[in-house]
C-alpha cells in the first residue's frame, strides 16, 4: 500500500516511514508497528489485544486520550521530535504520506497534541507518551486522517537543525537529503453525516503510431484524474473502455495501481498504457470509477490517424483546393 519514498531535493521534505505492509522486524514490537528497521512507532497495546493504527470515532467537541510508543532498535540511544500531522495522498503513486513538521496543519496534525514533543529513547528501549486529540466543536463530520510522527533529531553528517531534524547527505551533485521519519497511523472519523463521492476528471489520451501503417507497434496512454470529492475516505476501482467506430469494443479491462485509500479531498494523477492502439479509428475512451455508494464515468473521444496517411490526405486536400482555385478563376476569366 505504501512504499519508501526517494530522495527529494531541498527545500527537504519528510520522508515518511508509514509501512504497509507491516514488516515485523523486532519481536519485541507489536504485528503491525510502523517500522523503517532503526525505530518504530505504534499504539501502546492492552493485556488482550493489539492495534495496528490508531481507529478513533468522536464527535465534534470531544476530547480523546491515548499513548503512543516509540521503540529504539539499534545500539544507541535515539532523540526524536514527536508531533502529530495530517495525511494526504501524493500525487505521484497515490501513497500515503504526512505533512512535514513546518507546514500548516489542519485536522489530526492541529488537534493532537503529544505529552512531550521530544523524547529520547535509550538502546534496544521504548517510550511510551500519552497524548490527547481534542476534536473542536465545529469539526466536519467524515474521515480526518494523520500519523503521530517520531522525526530523528540525531546529528547528522551534514549539519544540526533543531527545527527539521535528522539529515542525510544525499548522492547527487545537487544539495539533497532526507528527513528519517515513522509514524504511526491515526484514523478519526468525526460523526455525522458521510458523503462518499468520486470523480473522474482530465482523461486524455496521447498516441504513439509508426509513420507508415503496419510497420510498427502503435501504443497510447490514457491519463486521468481521480478526485474524492466527498468527505470519507475511499478504496476505488477504475474501469477502463474503448470503443470505435460502429461501437466495437477496442479495450476493455480493470485497471491495476489505483491507490488503495483515497483520502478525503485528494486528488491523484495516473496512467494507463494502451499497447496495440489502433493505429486507424475514431472512438471514446471512457473510465469509470466506482467505490462504496458512488460510480462516477467521464469519457474523451479520440481520433487515430497515422503520420504518412495525414500527411496524404493533407497534400490531397490541399492540391484539391488548388485545382478548384484554378477552374474557378479561368470560369471569371
Amino acid at each position: 500500500m505504501r512504499k519508501p519514498y526517494a530522495l527529494l531535493p531541498l527545500p527537504l521534505l519528510l520522508l515518511a516511514a508509514l509501512l504497509l505492509p507491516p514488516v515485523l522486524l523486532w519481536p519485541a514490537g507489536p504485528s503491525y508497528a510502523a517500522d523503517n528497521g532503526s525505530w518504530s512507532v505504534f499504539p501502546v497495546s492492552s493485556e488482550i489485544s493489539q492495534r495496528p493504527y490508531f481507529y478513533v470515532t468522536a464527535n465534534p467537541g470531544t476530547t480523546v486520550r491515548d499513548k503512543v510508543v516509540v521503540a529504539n532498535k539499534t545500539g544507541r540511544p535515539l532523540t526524536f521530535r514527536l508531533y502529530a500531522a495530517d495525511a494526504y495522498n501524493t500525487a505521484r503513486d497515490g501513497g500515503f504520506a504526512v505533512r512535514t513538521v513546518k507546514e500548516r496543519q489542519r485536522g489530526v496534525g492541529a488537534w493532537a497534541k503529544p505529552a512531550k514533543s521530544r523524547v529520547t529513547v535509550p538502546a534496544r528501549g521504548r517510550v511510551t507518551v500519552p497524548f490527547t486529540l481534542r476534536v473542536p466543536e465545529r469539526a466536519e463530520p467524515g474521515d480526518h486522517p494523520g500519523a503521530l510522527v517520531a522525526l530523528d533529531m540525531g546529528v547528522p553528517p551534514v549539519e544540526r537543525s533543531r527545527e527539521w531534524g535528522r539529515i542525510d547527505a544525499g548522492d547527487g551533485s545537487l544539495a539533497v537529503g532526507v528527513q528519517r521519519a515513522v509514524g504511526a497511523r491515526v484514523y478519526l472519523r468525526v460523526n455525522g453525516p458521510t458523503v462518499p463521492a468520486l470523480a473522474v476528471e482530465k482523461v486524455r489520451v496521447r498516441h504513439t503510431q509508426p509513420l507508415v501503417p503496419g510497420t510498427g507497434d502503435s501504443t497510447a496512454t490514457i491519463s486521468y484524474t481521480l478526485h474524492n470529492t466527498g468527505n470519507v475516505t475511499l478504496n476505488p476501482r477504475v474501469e477502463l473502455r474503448a470503443q470505435g467506430l460502429f461501437g466495437r469494443t477496442l479495450l476493455s479491462r480493470d485497471l491495476t495501481g489505483i491507490p488503495s485509500e483515497l483520502l478525503p479531498g485528494q486528488r491523484v494523477r495516473l496512467a494507463e498504457p494502451w499497447r496495440g492502439a489502433p493505429q486507424l479509428d475514431w472512438g471514446d475512451v471512457t473510465l469509470t470509477a466506482s467505490a462504496e455508494d458512488t460510480r462516477e464515468s467521464a469519457s474523451v473521444s479520440f481520433f487515430a490517424l497515422p503520420w504518412l496517411v495525414a500527411l496524404v490526405l493533407g497534400t490531397g486536400l490541399v492540391a484539391a483546393g488548388v485545382v478548384v482555385r484554378a477552374r474557378r478563376r479561368r470560369a471569371v476569366r
